[in-house]
């Protein structure tokens, strides 16, 4: 098993320091939402990372857009989306049995990072490129239907969670970690 990256190794793995990206904070107790649309160098920065342990200790979920924005965007909609850098799947039922079909398919390639997000539940990411957004649901709605992930999380705008930070969502806070299973960036026409 690869060791954990930690929340800026993850990012500045992901994306260009000058891209723009969407974080995204949701308290569940207050319901209060935060969204900070920057540049990676700014998100990934200390001051930044700072910021987002204190609103964690505070209660708040941590989520990042998979997808890059384009110049003056204060929105993360499908409108807003400059670059397709990402499919994804969301694995909330048999999380681990789940990952071990991907990872055994001829039909896709080994993802890039894999999210621990609690027990049981991962989140499974592919870095790419010269994807259309139509391009990039229809794909990741096939995957959802062939490994049983969450269809509903499959829109090119989607956020996932940050690792580094903590899931509240359930009774208990899970640490949520990210592992690197490859570095190659693929292509729908290779």
């Amino acid at each position: 098993m690869p060791d954990s990256l930690s929340t800026s190794e993850y990012i500045f793995g992901n994306f260009q320091p000058s891209d723009r990206i969407a974080v995204l904070l949701r308290n569940r107790s207050t319901g209060e939402v935060v969204q900070r649309i920057a540049p990676v160098e700014k998100i990934a920065a200390r001051d930044f990372q700072e910021w987002l342990t204190d609103r964690t200790q505070a209660g708040f979920d941590v989520y990042i857009g998979m997808n890059t924005l384009k110049d003056g965007a204060y929105s993360r909609t499908k409108r807003d989306i400059h670059e397709i850098r990402h499919v994804y799947l969301d694995l909330d039922y048999r999380g681990p049995e789940a990952l071990k079909e991907i990872h055994k398919s001829d039909e896709v390639p080994n993802p890039n990072f894999v999210l621990d997000t609690s027990p049981g539940k991962r989140q499974v990411v592919w870095k790419v490129e010269s994807i259309t957004p139509h391009e990039a649901e229809d794909l990741q709605q096939r995957m959802a239907h062939e490994f049983g992930a969450d269809i509903a999380a499959t829109d090119a705008s989607r956020i996932l969670r940050l690792p580094g930070f903590t899931n509240r969502k359930y009774s208990e806070d899970c640490a949520v970690r990210v592992t690197k299973h490859s570095d190659k960036t693929y292509n729908l026409v290779q």
